[in-house]
């Protein structure tokens, strides 16, 4: 697993938040932040807010128009497999899934499509065990 993370980590440009809330408070937007100040173009994708972080905020990852990298998911369990399903859509080079989330559904669509994954870490905790 670290050298997958490892991997995704060096291969990340542009990271779509899925989740990310408009709220400071709320850990969606403390780790978008953080990436964000690390170099990361981030790309808030959440269909109830305009804008997070400064940046437009998409409904889906299919409105986003560029490519993304990686997909980091704040939403419950229960509900990531049909993100899974769009991230292979768009073309996602990666999959993050935030502390507390976990789905062996979406790890077998991502599987199938050839997509390394994370389940149940904080990038940004592991950005900063890597001293980034």
């Amino acid at each position: 697993m670290e050298d997958r993370i490892e991997k995704i980590l060096s291969g990340t440009r542009t990271v779509a938040v899925v989740g990310i809330s408009d709220k400071p408070d709320r850990p969606s937007n403390e780790v978008a932040s953080v990436l964000k100040a690390k170099g990361f173009r981030v790309i808030p994708v959440n269909p109830t807010i305009r804008e997070a972080l400064g940046e437009t905020a998409y409904g889906t990852l299919s409105g986003i128009p560029v490519k993304v990298d990686l997909v980091d998911v704040f939403r419950r369990s229960e509900d990531v497999p049909p993100i899974a399903e769009e991230a292979v859509r768009i073309g996602a080079r990666f999959f993050w899934m935030q502390e507390g989330v976990r789905s062996e559904r979406a790890c077998e669509i991502l599987d199938a499509a050839g997509i390394p994954w994370v389940m149940d870490r904080c990038v940004k905790k592991e950005l900063a065990k890597r001293g980034r």
